[in-house]
C-alpha cells in the first residue's frame, strides 16, 4: 500500500526537501503552495528522479477558500492522505510591535490557525484507519522568548506534543520538527539581515528532513538537528528561565526609528 503525504509550503526550502525525502521512500505526494509553476517543476523532478506520483494543489492558505480546498483534500476518504507535513510559514524582519499589525496577524494565522485546521480535517480518517502521522515544522525559536514568531512556534510544539499523546492509542504518530537556522528562502523573503551569522550555525534542509524522518520512525516527540541546537534546547529546558530570557532580551534590537515599518 502506497503512503500518500501532503506537504504545505512544498515549492521550496524545507517543504521541497520533505518532498524529496518522502519521494525517496516511495511515497505518493500532494504538493501544496501558492506558486503553481514551482510546484509543477518539483513534481516533474520527483517523477523523473524517483518515479513519484505527484498531485499539485496550488493554494493560498491565508485565503479561506484556498485553505478550505486543502482541508477538503485531507478529509477525502476516497483518496486518503496518510501523512500531513504542516510546513508553510514566514517570518517578519522586526520584533513586535514594530511590524504592521496586519502582518503579525497573517503570520499568526499561517503558523497556528492553518495547521490547527488542516490537522483537524485529517485526524478523523487517521483515527479510523489507525495509522498515519502529522509532522509540524516548528523551530528552536519556540524554546525561548523570541517574539511573536517564537511564540507561535512554541504553541505548535506544545500542540504537537499534546496531540501525540492523544493520538497514540490510535496508532497515529505526531512529531514537532524544530530546526534552527536553515538555508531556505525564509530569511531572504522576510528581509532579515543574517549576514553576521557564522557558517557553523546553519543547517541544510536535507539534514533536517533526514533527522525528522528518523525521529518519526523512532516515535520521538520532537526532532532537533545538530549538536549545537540540541545543546541549546537542553539549556533552554534546564537553565533558570529568567536568566536565559534575560540574555535573549539583550540580544534583540528594535528598529532605530520606532515608527519605521
Amino acid at each position: 500500500m502506497t503512503t500518500t503525504v501532503l506537504i504545505t509550503g512544498a515549492s521550496a526550502g524545507l517543504g521541497a526537501a520533505f518532498a524529496r525525502g518522502f519521494a525517496a521512500k516511495g511515497c505518493a505526494l500532494v504538493l501544496v503552495a501558492r506558486d503553481k509553476t514551482r510546484l509543477e517543476a518539483l513534481a516533474a523532478e520527483l517523477a523523473r528522479d524517483f518515479g513519484t506520483v505527484c498531485e499539485v494543489l496550488p493554494a493560498d492558505l491565508l485565503d479561506p477558500a484556498g485553505c478550505g480546498a486543502v482541508a477538503d483534500r485531507l478529509a477525502d476518504t476516497t483518496r486518503p492522505v496518510d501523512v500531513l507535513v504542516n510546513n508553510a510559514g514566514f517570518g517578519l524582519p522586526a520584533p513586535y510591535p514594530y511590524s504592521p499589525l496586519e502582518d503579525e496577524e497573517r503570520m499568526l494565522d499561517l503558523l497556528v490557525k492553518v495547521p490547527l485546521r488542516l490537522t483537524h480535517a485529517l485526524l478523523p480518517g487517521l483515527r479510523e484507519r489507525r495509522r498515519g502521522a502529522v509532522l509540524n515544522v516548528s523551530s528552536v525559536a519556540g524554546l525561548l522568548p523570541t517574539g511573536t514568531y517564537g511564540a507561535a512556534k512554541a504553541w505548535l510544539t506544545a500542540f504537537s506534543e499534546s496531540l501525540r499523546i492523544d493520538m497514540a492509542p490510535y496508532g497515529v504518530r505526531v512529531l514537532a520538527v524544530a530546526p534552527g537556522f536553515t538555508r531556505t528562502e525564509l530569511h531572504q523573503r522576510a528581509g532579515m539581515d543574517v549576514s553576521s551569522l557564522r557558517d557553523a550555525v546553519w543547517l541544510e534542509p536535507e539534514a533536517v528532513v533526514a533527522k525528522a524522518l528518523r525521529d518519526l520512525a523512532l516515535r520521538r516527540p520532537v526532532s532537533i538537528t545538530g549538536r549545537h541546537y540540541q545543546a541549546y534546547a537542553f539549556a533552554a529546558r534546564h537553565l533558570p528561565r529568567a536568566f536565559v530570557a534575560g540574555r535573549m532580551a539583550r540580544k534583540r534590537r528594535a528598529p532605530a526609528d520606532p515608527a519605521a515599518r
